[in-house]
């Protein structure tokens, strides 16, 4: 046998073995790779996203966290004016009151002064008028003076 043919022949069987490795083999594999690659870069690029909604998420709930602080501080501040408004009012309602009371006690006082003043008069008048009685030892006709007295007590 000739060396050429071995060679020419071995040169054909290595040509169908890189065509067959290349048709059979290496194209499966190489689809393979690429779909693994695929599916690594989609699941670095899904990472990323999580991660970055991840980040959106903190960024949200700290900004929630601080309009539910700003929103609380601001319910509070009102409930403290409001309960200010309130003992404002009823420290207002209370003077009011007190004042009313004073002012009612202080005409009852004055009305019992006159009262007083009035069952006064009438008693100086009485007892004058018994002293008179005895003066002039004769009785006087109360009902017949009655002016008198009247004028003698206004005058007391």
């Amino acid at each position: 046998m000739n060396i050429t043919v071995t060679l020419i022949g071995q040169m054909a069987a290595f040509v169908l073995l890189i065509w067959f490795v290349n048709k059979v083999l290496w194209g499966p594999l190489n689809a393979l790779l690429t779909d693994r690659q695929k599916r690594i870069a989609d699941g670095l690029a899904a990472a990323e996203k999580g991660k970055h909604e991840l980040e959106l998420s903190e960024k949200n709930a700290k900004e929630a966290l601080h309009q539910a602080k700003l929103q609380a501080a601001e319910i509070i501040a009102q409930s403290e004016k409001r309960a200010s408004d309130i003992v404002e009012e009823s420290k207002t309602n209370a003077r009011t009151e007190g004042e009313r009371l004073i002012t009612a006690a202080k005409s009852e006082i004055e009305q019992e002064v006159n009262r007083a003043k009035e069952q006064l008069r009438s008693q100086v008048a009485a007892i004058a008028a018994a002293g008179a009685e005895k003066i002039l030892r004769r009785e006087i006709d109360q009902h017949a003076h009655d002016d008198l007295f009247k004028e003698l007590a206004s005058q007391i």
